[in-house]
């Protein structure tokens, strides 16, 4: 009786921890949504429409760096700082011929990797792709099965520029419960051709028909921002929209009907494990998620900032801040109040947060070789963040996992963003990066030249920033075919002369931030 006794009071205690602790949750939701709407606009340097005429300590930080230079190298950087006061001063044509002096060509020959363009018309196939098309035309008249996908495969795989033939085959999948083949036909086809707007509206609606709302939302939103200029890019823009306001709605419906659920089953845990914050974890991962990637960057860059040591130079930081607003004005995605911040780190690394924070270790000024250079890195970063890329992986699982498991214990901020994007981030952010830095009026081989440099380190070591950013050569080649085919022009604004000055001003800030730590650790 005793024994009964005490286990019903032992179960009541459970359910009353289970309701104080979802009413603990649903305040905590309605707290963080009253401090995201109160959170305060970000700071933002005001940039300057040309650099600062160079100073008696730009000429200093000329002679010191010079110092490390071989007379070749002394000479083209000096040709690039006459260029650069050429082109400021409106003479471009003087400029160029300077810039391509000093410039050698491109070392990658365009490549005819390319696929074939893109057909619509079943009557541009040759006689064998047309027999395919009728053969599947006929199969889906009489409802089989057989006649209609076996065509259908052999013109995807034998004719992959025939547009149609991909979104029939997806359709007909679809039709017989093979969904996930679907997708996967629509996936290759959009790799091939990201740029045809039919493949990518099949592609939306293919995932939101699978209640992927979140990825449908991201890939419209996407092609959008990839294509201005595109007759349906508005559309585009309404249907991420659409299809976030659809996530948001199911998350919610989500997190009503499994709060209760989970807590009791996390009051189990803790009766077990003794850790009453682990089983919350899928609950406040899934209300990060609906919070938006905005309110997630804003959160995780404040806890950034409390963790990490940032340079707060007033010269360095409006450096970075004016090349980074440059960069923003021409990303054409204003949901965001975006953020640039200096870490005291002398590797060359950078990451970006969702929601418009871009962290840049101070090595990134130090090693590269120009504003151009360093605008490649930001415009690189940038465009990761303007095209939801840390976000995505957010929805995937891993940026969330990463935020709950470091966060509430203090793990290091750089462990958390350690990610690797794939292969198809990486080349979006190479071409939205390298289109914003023509846009702010950088030398479009910026980050070309980036790339190169890290190339260079990369024979001792692997910089930091390549190892979630992979590539190498290959994406030198890339980058140079992007923009021999695009005719962007190499031949524009550098801005080494002032970089030199930073570099010199940060370089100042680093030895004296060692010199600190060395007398708070006399031992060392």
């Amino acid at each position: 009786m005793k024994r009964t006794r005490k286990s019903l009071l032992l179960a009541l205690g459970w359910v009353l921890l289970s309701l104080a602790t979802t009413l603990l949750v649903i305040l905590m939701q309605l707290i963080t949504t009253v401090t995201a709407q109160q959170t305060p606009g970000s700071i933002i340097v005001e940039s300057t429409s040309t650099p600062p005429q160079g100073s008696a300590d730009e000429g200093e930080s000329q002679h010191s760096q010079s110092s490390r230079l071989s007379p070749e190298e002394i000479a083209r950087q000096q040709t690039l700082i006459k260029a650069d006061q050429l082109f400021l001063t409106g003479k471009i044509s003087e400029a160029e011929k300077l810039y391509r002096e000093v410039k050698e060509p491109f070392t990658a020959k365009l490549t005819n990797q390319e696929p074939k363009a893109a057909i619509l018309d079943p009557e541009q196939l040759s006689p064998a792709g047309k027999v395919y098309w009728r053969e599947s035309t006929a199969g889906i008249a009489h409802n089989l099965q057989t006649r209609t996908l076996v065509p259908l495969q052999l013109l995807v795989e034998q004719y992959p520029e025939f547009i149609p033939s991909h979104i029939r085959f997806a359709e007909i999948l679809k039709q017989y419960n093979r969904g996930k083949e679907a997708l996967d036909i629509l996936e290759r086809a959009v790799a091939l051709y990201p740029n045809e707007s039919t493949l990518i509206q099949a592609k939306v609606t293919a995932l939101a028909e699978a209640q992927k709302w979140m990825e449908a939302s991201l890939i419209a939103r996407q092609f959008a921002l990839l294509n201005p200029n595109h007759p349906q890019a508005s559309e585009f823009q309404n249907l991420a929209d659409k299809n976030l306001n659809q996530f948001k709605s199911h998350i919610r419906s989500e997190i009503r009907g499994n709060a209760i659920a989970n807590i009791i089953t996390g009051a189990l845990g803790y009766a077990v494990t003794g850790n009453l914050f682990g089983p919350f974890s899928a609950i406040d991962s899934t209300i990060m998620l609906l919070k938006g990637e905005k309110i997630i960057g804003e959160s995780v860059a404040a806890q950034a900032k409390k963790q990490l040591d940032l340079i707060k130079d007033e010269t360095v930081t409006a450096y970075v801040n004016e090349i980074g607003q440059k960069l923003v004005k021409v990303a054409g995605r204003n949901d965001f109040e975006y953020e640039f911040f200096v870490i005291p780190k002398e590797d060359l690394n950078a990451f970006a947060l969702p929601g418009g924070k871009i962290f840049i270790n101070a090595g990134a000024i130090a090693k590269t070789n120009s504003e151009a250079e360093l605008a490649g890195l930001l415009g690189h970063e940038l465009s990761h963040t303007v095209l939801s890329h840390g976000f995505q992986l957010a929805t995937q699982g891993n940026l969330i996992a990463n935020v709950t498991q470091y966060l509430p214990f203090g793990g290091t901020i750089g462990q958390l963003f350690a990610l690797t994007y794939s292969r198809d981030m990486e080349r979006q952010a190479d071409n939205l990066g390298t289109r914003l830095i023509v846009a702010g009026g950088y030398a479009a081989d910026g980050l070309r030249n980036l790339m190169v440099t890290l190339e260079k380190e990369q024979k001792n070591f692997i910089p930091l920033w390549l190892s979630s950013h992979p590539g190498g050569s290959e994406r030198v080649s890339y980058l140079e075919n992007l923009i021999s085919r695009a005719k962007y022009n190499r031949y524009a604004y550098e801005g080494v002369e002032r970089h030199i000055a930073v570099q010199a001003r940060l370089k100042q800030i680093l030895k004296e931030k060692k010199e600190q730590e060395q007398k708070k650790s006399p031992s060392q």
